[in-house]
């Protein structure tokens, strides 16, 4: 509750116990948040902070729910449209710098992040260059800031690729170490 907007938890807390609060898009309902009976616990518990993840990209609500599963209850994805402006992550696909412009506008504290994702199984389809690369023959895909990254990541890459592989040639999935400081 900590992180959604004010109005909305306006709304939530003058539920009474069997009432709901319906949210809609266009007129159609997407959701319902219903009341609960309230019982007085003394001080309360501590705040769960939640992380609110936006996908500025079309997922079913089974997508979206198995997304925010395999996040744990740490996490809750919402859809770009019934995200607020105050969300944490912002999943975007490969898209335009300016598409990426609009959306910090639109989500000034998020940090966006862009993905390519295909997922069969949930009929989600994002591929992107990299994924078309890959797909196409290309062994890996290195995103380095600096020559001296390039090197530590090449280096990792090759010595993990000739563990893995013994002399066979393996498809390595697409690999981006934890931000690390350069080297002096």
């Amino acid at each position: 509750m900590a992180r959604l907007p004010e109005d909305v938890v306006a709304l939530i807390d003058a539920l009474g116990p069997g009432e709901s609060l319906v949210i809609t898009r266009d007129g159609v309902p997407i959701a319902a948040v219903s009341g609960a009976a309230r019982v007085d616990a003394g001080p309360g518990p501590a705040v769960h902070d939640v992380t609110v993840v936006a996908t500025a990209m079309t997922l079913s609500r089974s997508a979206r729910a198995s997304l925010s599963a395999a996040l744990g209850g740490d996490y809750i994805v919402l859809d770009l449209h019934a995200a607020p402006a105050t969300a944490d992550v912002l999943l975007v696909p490969p898209s335009s710098p300016q598409l990426i412009g609009l959306l910090r506008e639109k989500f000034p504290k998020a940090r966006v992040i862009v993905t390519e994702v295909e997922d069969n199984g949930l009929g989600v389809s994002y591929r992107g260059p990299v994924r078309r690369m890959l797909d196409a023959g290309a062994d890996d895909y290195l995103p380095s800031t600096t020559i001296r990254r390039l090197a530590r990541q090449l280096d990792h890459n090759l010595t993990r690729h000739r563990e893995l592989s013994a002399g066979a040639t393996t498809r390595v999935e697409i690999d981006s170490p934890a931000s690390e400081p350069d080297l002096p």
